[in-house]
């Protein structure tokens, strides 16, 4: 099980729990930010940091929210951005493109 980035990111990507990810497992796409399952170790540290409070264990998933671990997990297979398992998001950098579910997501205006 992994840490989960959830609907309150979408629109936001403060990016304040991506520095303080110790393995690099916070991944970048076009409108919300994806944590890569098999890269995360649990530690927690990024729950912590989120001011949106977007990031939940997979099992501490709120139940509107519990598509988010299909999306987290989905993001990096070949149906959306074929990243698989780069092993860290610093040289990767921005992906092109959301999931599905994030793309049509309403558009949050921002203040």
């Amino acid at each position: 099980m992994a840490y989960v980035i959830t609907s309150p990111c979408i629109d936001v990507k403060d990016g304040a729990c991506v520095p303080c990810c110790p393995v690099d497992c916070i991944y970048e796409g076009e409108r919300t930010l994806y944590i890569h399952p098999d890269e995360c170790i649990n530690c927690g540290v990024c729950v912590s940091v989120c001011p949106t409070e977007a990031i939940f264990h997979e099992e501490e998933l709120p139940r509107e929210e519990a598509s988010f671990a299909a999306v987290n997990r989905e993001f990096f297979g070949v149906r959306v951005s074929a990243l698989g398992s780069p092993g860290g998001a610093c040289d990767v950098g921005k992906v092109a493109c959301d999931h599905p579910e994030v793309a049509a997501w309403p558009v949050r205006a921002l203040n």
